[in-house]
């Protein structure tokens, strides 16, 4: 069967635990991902970038904050059909990163040995948690463009820098999308929009046929800064009203991590990896 032209974004959440982990993901990231990943998608997929969580904002726990970074893909044909079955190498992800990220529990050993370790194959990897009582590995595509252009059209770079705040949600268990839909774009999109602060806002439906991931939709929010946004999903936000079906008594009234999770960001790419890499180049 032939590739189809298909193109597709996609966003993946790494999120670290502890910050004992964190020079343990990014040397993994920078030392094996990296070229693996050029090595094998170089041909289809256009744009690879990660892009450097910023730190923690008062009250941002709740909204379930990722504290590593965002790795955003263009890909030009849906990697996930039975095309892609047959690789020539197997990509190096240990089982520890997704301890490192909080998909499988912590089992308290920090030492990995790449002789000694439990290699995963990485789209199992990428499909883990969910159902293990522990969050979920997001791994979203949406379109290319944005579907949705609430506020801010005809924002430029001259109007300075964004502080931006990207999350995706679904609903509770049972709760339709239609239903969810219906508070999503009666109550929370008009109060964000009457906001000052809030500068700009869109939104894309998670393309979920492509590899079954459990979130809706994303949504990206920008601010001038944390205390804007503070002001704004934290002390204005108490006046978007509860739906019936929450859980949670406090906006965003979503399970963190499971129903809502988020990336507080700047504009630009930490490493646009195409242009950007050239190995694992350590400090002297």
């Amino acid at each position: 069967m032939a590739l189809e032209f298909n193109p597709m974004r996609s966003l993946i959440y790494v999120d670290c635990v502890k910050e004992d982990y964190r020079i343990k993901l990014e040397n993994w990231l920078y030392r094996y991902h990296v070229p693996d990943s050029i090595s094998q998608f170089g041909p289809y997929v256009s744009k690879y970038a990660f892009y450097a969580a910023l730190p923690t904002p008062p009250e941002g726990e709740r909204f379930g904050l990722t504290r590593m970074q965002l790795t955003e893909h263009y890909w030009m044909v849906n990697p996930m059909t039975a095309n892609f079955q047959l690789k020539a190498f197997t990509e190096f992800f240990p089982l520890d990163v997704l301890k490192w990220q909080g998909n499988i529990p912590d089992d308290g050993d920090d030492i990995v040995d790449k002789a000694n370790t439990t290699n995963m194959e990485g789209d199992n990897a990428r499909a883990a948690g969910g159902d293990n009582g522990m969050p979920p590995f997001i791994f979203a595509f949406v379109p290319v463009c944005w579907e949705e252009d609430f506020k801010g059209q005809g924002r430029t770079i001259e109007d300075g820098p964004n502080y931006r705040w990207q999350f995706v949600m679904k609903y509770p268990e049972g709760v339709s999308a239609e239903e969810g839909d219906k508070w999503f774009y009666e109550e929370v999109i008009p109060k964000f929009k009457d906001m000052p602060e809030v500068n700009r806002i869109l939104s894309s439906k998670i393309i979920k046929e492509v590899n079954g991931c459990q979130f809706h939709r994303v949504v990206e929010m920008w601010f001038e800064g944390p205390s804007a946004w503070h002001k704004c999903a934290v002390e204005r936000a108490k006046e978007i009203s509860k739906p019936a079906w929450a859980q949670y008594d406090q906006f965003p009234y979503l399970r963190p991590k499971f129903e809502i999770a988020s990336l507080f960001l700047s504009d630009i790419a930490r490493s646009d990896n195409y242009s950007q890499y050239r190995g694992y180049i350590t400090m002297r």
